[in-house]
């Protein structure tokens, strides 16, 4: 079989790999799909996804779909389609037991935090453990399940938020997780959802997933104490700031993209004066199970995925997934 692997910066090849056999317990898969993520991206150009540098070749990828190949205790029928919890948890500690996702000493597909690396789905054939399996329901196509993962991450940061039924939402930033984010915050009610981007084609595909109205940084102003909930998806400070203007008096900012492990100059004085909540969001728990139901429902959302290559244009895959004029989701098919 065939695999992508990041070696380093600026280092992506695709090899030959060995066929890996599922043990007790675990279930090959034929992978079919898998999403560019931000992380992989950052693998790619940068050699580190934060603190976590790639110190051995790395198959990234935690965004797929495929069907089942192998299972020897019988229970996934050869062919079912599904798609995959990509986390292993760690271990329970005092105050998060109801929040597997934030036990230390789990895993994620495609990931350098871990040692040895967890290798990840941009690959011909990928060994799971069986809990992680996820059956696709008729109707829901595997190419468009391939979003389960990152609608998840939406999920589960529009939970964060509280209820937001009736509310006044603004998704600050509208790539891959700020569309799914409009989606998610549709789908639990909300009053009004506007999306703020710098990129206009950004916006436009926002408005086509129906958002509410659109703001285009940088050539209009972001309303200000407008907003009961922010879902600020771009990680950029100054996006940050906007935030905390934007949000009313005691409203709630869920910080969704990821910033970097260093000091950022924002503004927090809105933030003090107008007793605004601003919460965390990390990956999931349970919400794929969810997304997966919200997906076979809203056969639109595909939309989000923009782009597709073969393995053998990987490198070309990145490429045009870093540019967010021309991509939203850019998905690898296997």
């Amino acid at each position: 079989m065939r695999a992508a692997f990041i070696d380093g910066k600026d280092t992506l090849e695709v090899r030959a790999a060995e066929l890996p056999v599922p043990g007790d317990g675990q279930v090959r898969l034929k992978v079919d799909y898998v999403g560019v993520c931000g992380s992989d991206l950052h693998y790619y150009f940068e050699g580190a996804n934060g603190e976590y540098a790639v110190r051995e070749p790395l198959v990234p990828g935690h965004e797929l779909a495929g069907r089942v190949d192998s299972d020897p205790s019988g229970a996934w029928p050869v062919g079912t389609p599904v798609t995959v919890h990509p986390a292993r948890f760690g271990e329970s500690v005092p105050g998060v037991e109801d929040a597997p996702h934030l036990w230390p000493g789990g895993s994620y597909l495609g990931s350098a935090s871990t040692w040895p690396h967890t290798q990840g789905a941009m690959t011909e054939y990928l060994i799971v453990d069986e809990r992680m399996v996820r059956a696709l329901p008729s109707g829901l196509s595997v190419r468009r399940a391939t979003l389960a993962e990152p609608l998840g991450v939406a999920l589960h940061a529009v939970a964060r938020a509280g209820d937001v039924a009736g509310r006044r939402v603004l998704v600050s930033g509208a790539g891959p997780i700020g569309l799914l984010a409009v989606v998610t915050a549709q789908a639990r009610g909300a009053a009004s959802v506007t999306v703020a981007d710098v990129l206009p084609e950004a916006l436009e595909r926002a408005e086509a997933l129906g958002a509410d109205a659109v703001v285009r940084v940088g050539a209009e102003e972001l309303p200000r104490e407008a907003f009961d909930v922010v879902l600020e998806c771009s990680g950029a400070p100054a996006a940050i700031s906007a935030a905390a203007a934007a949000a009313v008096r005691r409203g709630v900012i869920v910080q969704v993209g990821m910033v970097p492990d260093r000091a950022l100059p924002v503004n927090l004085a809105p933030l003090i004066a107008k007793e605004v909540e601003l919460r965390g969001t990390f990956r999931f728990r349970d919400e794929i199970d969810a997304a997966i139901d919200l997906l076979a429902v809203r056969a639109d959302v595909e939309s989000v995925i923009t782009h597709e290559y073969g393995l053998d244009d990987v490198v070309e895959a990145f490429a045009t997934a870093r540019d967010g004029k021309r991509s939203s989701k850019v998905v690898v098919a296997l």
